[in-house]
């Protein structure tokens, strides 16, 4: 089928600090797909700090203004970050089939449905709010 190859625009939020951050996410995302197994460590390495930084910017962002929903949009960072975690620990030790399904089965569709509702909410309050 034409055109299924094709990779998908990412979601733009209107608010630069945040799609910044997408924006390098999906650049790592697309490098680690198609690296082989002995450079998919250091790149799961580099996806996990860059995750890591990248939800303690936005931390930072709903503590500095006031987002009624911090809680909820904290608590889903945390649970992503723990399993994340839990998958450095096997590529570690090897098991680099582990990190690619993560990173394709897992982390991917998350942070698609993660934009398009908690980010995407958090960039129109921060819109808002900006003066």
């Amino acid at each position: 089928m034409p055109g299924s190859a094709e990779k998908k625009p990412l979601l733009l939020l209107g608010y630069d600090p945040i799609d910044e951050d997408h924006r390098d996410f999906m650049a790592i995302i697309e490098d680690i797909m198609g690296v082989d197994n002995v450079g998919f460590a250091t790149m799961f390495e580099a996806l996990l700090s860059h995750t890591e930084a990248h939800f303690e910017r936005e931390n930072k962002l709903m503590e500095a203004s006031g987002y009624p929903a911090i809680g909820e949009h904290r608590g889903e960072h945390a649970r992503v970050m723990g399993e994340f975690k839990q998958f450095h620990q096997r590529v570690k030790r090897g098991l680099i089939p582990f990190g690619r399904a993560f990173v394709a089965e897992r982390l991917l569709p998350w942070f698609e449905l993660h934009i398009t509702t908690m980010d995407a909410a958090l960039a129109a309050h921060l819109r808002a709010s900006h003066h």
